[in-house]
């Protein structure tokens, strides 16, 4: 894990972003600590807040920590938070996190309200979910980008940052950071993986960079 952390980054990756849940099917919560003092760039750590995973993040206390709501017996992120009902639950985990000097994403939908009451309860960022957009893309892509041009827009006048992600992929990541103002980052995993094994993981993260226009 931290020789595969190292070569994205010496590859050109800006960053490096895990998700460890609870069953650690995709990565442990011992590979978040291996790569504490490993990862050279930005280190983003994404995942529902349970106690485990917060007790993780305040341990190693990565550069961002990114907020899913995808709890213990969920597959995979399906959805963005509910920043209105769950504002009780969310605002002292973001003041607990920012406290011990993390900056915190929420991955959220394109509602303007959700995203208002995201920088209500003190969040840096939002990750827009771009499940939507990565299905709609094929058939009409300035109708998929469109929500989210607007979600950015809004997000920026809150003073949130605004990071991206969900099955992004080649295809469809260059007409969304064109169309997206504000974007500060996007995190690509699956396809990514799923491309270098054809490509070679050097050359697939440099055509996501050009793709980004890098």
């Amino acid at each position: 894990m931290k020789l595969a952390a190292q070569k994205c980054e010496q590859f050109g990756a800006d960053g490096i972003t895990i998700h460890p849940r609870p069953d650690e099917r995709h990565i442990r919560y011992q590979d978040a600590i291996d790569l504490k003092d490993c990862v050279q760039t930005e280190f983003n750590i994404e995942g529902y807040p349970g106690e485990g995973f917060l007790n993780l993040v305040n341990e190693v206390k990565p550069e961002q920590v990114t907020l899913v709501p995808d709890g213990p017996d969920v597959l995979t992120s399906n959805a963005g938070w509910d920043t209105i009902a769950q504002a009780d639950f969310l605002r002292p985990i973001i003041k607990g996190l920012k406290t011990n000097g993390m900056r915190v994403s929420l991955f959220i939908e394109c509602d303007q309200r959700l995203i208002e009451q995201a920088a209500d309860l003190g969040a840096d960022r939002i990750e827009l979910y771009t499940e939507a957009y990565a299905k709609a893309y094929l058939k009409n892509r300035e109708a998929a980008v469109a929500p989210y041009t607007k979600a950015s827009t809004i997000a920026h006048g809150c003073g949130l940052g605004v990071n991206a992600g969900h099955d992004l992929d080649q295809e469809n990541l260059g007409y969304f950071a064109e169309k997206v103002p504000h974007l500060d980052e996007v995190s690509i995993g699956h396809a990514l993986i799923s491309e270098a094994l054809y490509l070679g993981l050097e050359n697939t993260i440099q055509l996501y960079q050009k793709a980004l226009g890098k």
